[in-house]
C-alpha cells in the first residue's frame, strides 16, 4: 500500500524521494522532504523505528539507500546511508513490490 504519492513515478523524473515502513510494508513518496514522507507514514499509524528513507531513480529503477531520517545512532547506523543489509533488502523489497 502506498499511503501518500504527491508525484506519479514516471521514467522523466531524475529521482523521487521514498520512505519505507519495513514493518507494515507501505511506503510514502513524492515529499519534498523524507521528513514529510515520514510523516505522512507516522500520521498513518506507522512506527519511526520502522522508517527508512532512500531515493529512487525511475529510468533505471535504480534505488539508493541514502537520508537524514536514517542516521539513527542508537541502533549503529550513525550515517544518512542504510548501513544494515538486512534493512536494505526490506526497503527494496517494498519498493519493488509497490512501484516497480
Amino acid at each position: 500500500m502506498i499511503v501518500k504519492a504527491k508525484t506519479v513515478l514516471d521514467a522523466s523524473e531524475s529521482f523521487v524521494k521514498v520512505v519505507v515502513d519495513i514493518n507494515r510494508n507501505i511506503l510514502a513518496l513524492g515529499c519534498e522532504l523524507h521528513m514529510d514522507c515520514a510523516q505522512e507514514l507516522l500520521d498513518n499509524g506507522s512506527v519511526y523505528k520502522n522508517l527508512w528513507g532512500a531515493n529512487i531513480y525511475p529510468k533505471t529503477k535504480k534505488i539508493d539507500f541514502i537520508s537524514l531520517v536514517n542516521i539513527r545512532p542508537e541502533v549503529g547506523n550513525r550515517t544518512m546511508e542504510i548501513q544494515k543489509p538486512e534493512v536494505k533488502k526490506a526497503v527494496e523489497f517494498v519498493v519493488r513490490q509497490l512501484l516497480f
